[in-house]
């Protein structure tokens, strides 16, 4: 690789960087307020300079090259590491305002986040979050399109940082009008009810055996009812009254509110909670520590009360 006879030129740096993020010549000029033209000038300068393609350019489509993407992740945590450090030494480390992108489990972002965002923008209101929400773990190593995601899982994911946002508790949940119509006092009492199955699908045992269950009643009941692939969906299934649901975090709301009870006193721990998962380099960056800091204050609050 050549290096030249002077470092890097930074306005080629940024310029390759918003344009990798954004797959887009365009809209990367529109984000540094230069010309497209410019853009194109400015990675082209860096090109030269690496000895190296970072773009192909075909049909006006825009893809990185291996070196692109594998040069992109590693630039932008340097460009955000460098203004973190020179809002530090300016004095403004908390001068907030931007943006902040956001993947989270639909589930999470509809029945948790969306309720209390109101809080944060009124905390936070230069910080713009963009949240997306989707299943799939993000890969922060491969793509730069997001800063910190919600998952549910084990919090062990190779090369992320994982802060615990809640714990996930298992015990039977259900609409008052089902209630109404066939007890709920016992576990047994479960075999006259249709039990909603969700992600991961091993709940419903798992509480069964905990609670006390041989395991014949235990794979018995668990055995039928529903399935559904997200725990939004399984949570308006039981609030009108089509079954009972395993788990309670995402609950809370409708419990509070009456739509759900929770007729067990015995609520048990799930290994799988709520985890906030980003690149251990990105921890010090202002809005990303803002939104971190907030979500588990809100967390912390939730269950104490």
């Amino acid at each position: 690789m050549s290096h030249g006879p002077s470092p890097a030129p930074l306005n080629a740096l940024r310029a390759f960087e918003a344009a990798a993020r954004h797959h887009s010549f365009t809209r990367a000029a529109d984000e540094l307020h230069v010309t497209q033209a410019a853009i194109s000038h400015q990675v082209r300068q860096l090109e030269d300079w690496l000895g190296r393609k970072l773009f192909e350019r075909q049909d006006h489509a825009l893809t990185r090259t291996a070196a692109g993407k594998a040069y992109a992740p590693e630039l932008s945590r340097l460009l955000d590491a460098l203004a973190s450090a020179t809002e530090r030494v300016a004095g403004n480390y908390h001068s907030l305002a931007g943006p902040l992108r956001i993947t989270a489990l639909p589930s999470f972002v509809a029945r948790w986040l969306v309720p209390r965002l109101a809080r944060f923008r009124a905390q936070h209101p230069g910080i713009d979050l963009h949240v997306t929400s989707e299943v799939a773990l993000h890969d922060f190593a491969r793509d730069e399109g997001f800063d910190i995601a919600i998952r549910l899982g084990l919090g062990r994911w190779p090369g992320l940082q994982a802060d615990l946002v809640s714990p996930e508790r298992l015990s039977p949940v259900c609409s008052p009008a089902l209630l109404a119509q066939a007890p709920l006092a016992t576990v047994a009492d479960l075999q006259a009810h249709t039990l909603l199955h969700d992600q991961p699908g091993d709940l419903w045992p798992r509480w069964l055996a905990l609670a006390g269950a041989s395991r014949s009643d235990a794979e018995a009941i668990a055995r039928t009812g529903p399935g559904f692939s997200d725990s939004a969906l399984v949570l308006q299934a039981a609030a009108e009254g089509q079954g009972v649901l395993g788990r309670i975090f995402l609950a809370s709301a409708d419990i509070t509110a009456g739509r759900l009870v929770k007729p067990f006193a015995l609520d048990l721990p799930n290994d799988y909670s709520y985890w906030l998962a980003y690149p251990p380099a990105a921890a010090q960056q202002p809005r990303l520590a803002a939104f971190r800091d907030w979500v588990l204050a809100e967390s912390s609050a939730w269950r104490n009360t």
